[in-house]
């Protein structure tokens, strides 16, 4: 089985188109996990009414397949915890100016 970190390294490939940075160091992605033939991914977007959630969510699924080879991608989207910029990691911060 693939290490969590593994996978959220792939997931790294995942941009938000509107503000360039990755999903993993925008503090997005809340858990993600192997299990035998599927993968799960719970996470969030920075606002419940992203125009862009089809395209996020769409590419999540195409990095872990073609990564992993599976295709069983089952990629959950919540809103709480509700992100915030506290979440980004601190390379994140200083891309978007939050020091």
């Amino acid at each position: 089985m693939e290490q969590t970190s593994q996978l959220l390294e792939y997931l790294k490939e995942v941009y938000d188109p509107e503000l360039g940075v990755n999903i993993v160091d925008l503090g997005l992605v809340y858990e993600v996990k192997e299990e035998h033939e599927r993968i799960q991914v719970r996470m969030t977007l920075t606002t419940p009414g992203c125009p862009l959630h089809d395209t996020i969510v769409g590419a999540v699924k195409w990095v872990l397949q073609q990564k992993m080879d599976k295709t069983d991608i089952d990629v959950q989207v919540v809103w709480e915890p509700q992100w915030s910029p506290q979440l980004m990691s601190r390379e994140a911060k200083e891309m978007l100016g939050y020091f």
